[in-house]
């Protein structure tokens, strides 16, 4: 068994269309949106959380508006492999996530997305654009991007 597999939550399958991305956090879970023919992602937007519970309706809303045919969610690991305490909530998210949209909800490690979202947030506008609810959207584009070039057939 490889590593990713022990953090998908539903077996892979091929998918084509939008695909959300989710960087957890217990106070922030940041949202991306990427498609299956571009393999590409971007920012969408920031949910604020309450020890790791969004606001369900929202999450609801985006699922409705865009209409994705799978979901992804950022298992966050140490950088040697092991869990941290974000781990487990995390993976208590993504399945939280399945039983409230029903759709198929991929996990996939992620590590340091957001030092590397801030990182290039700052080289592109400086410390000025340096806003907490962007970085999380972005990380969430980086992870989500990521899993897609892993994921999905040229």
């Amino acid at each position: 068994m490889s590593t990713s597999d022990i953090w998908e939550i539903d077996a892979y399958q091929p998918i084509e269309g939008y695909v959300l991305g989710f960087d957890f956090g217990t106070k922030r879970i940041g949202v991306a949106i990427g498609q299956t023919l571009t393999r590409t992602a971007n920012p969408l937007t920031t949910l604020a959380a309450t020890k790791g519970v969004p606001d369900w309706a929202l999450v609801k809303q985006l699922v409705q508006t865009w209409q994705p045919k799978a979901l992804v969610v950022g298992i966050p690991l140490n950088m040697d492999g092991t869990e941290q305490k974000l781990t487990n909530l995390a993976r208590r998210f993504a399945h939280a996530l399945k039983h409230e949209t029903q759709l198929h909800v991929f996990g996939t490690e992620e590590r340091l997305t957001t030092v590397a979202a801030r990182a290039a947030i700052f080289e592109a506008h400086g410390y000025r654009g340096l806003q907490e609810s962007q970085i999380d959207a972005y990380a969430a584009a980086l992870l989500l991007s990521e899993w897609l070039q892993q994921h999905i057939a040229e």
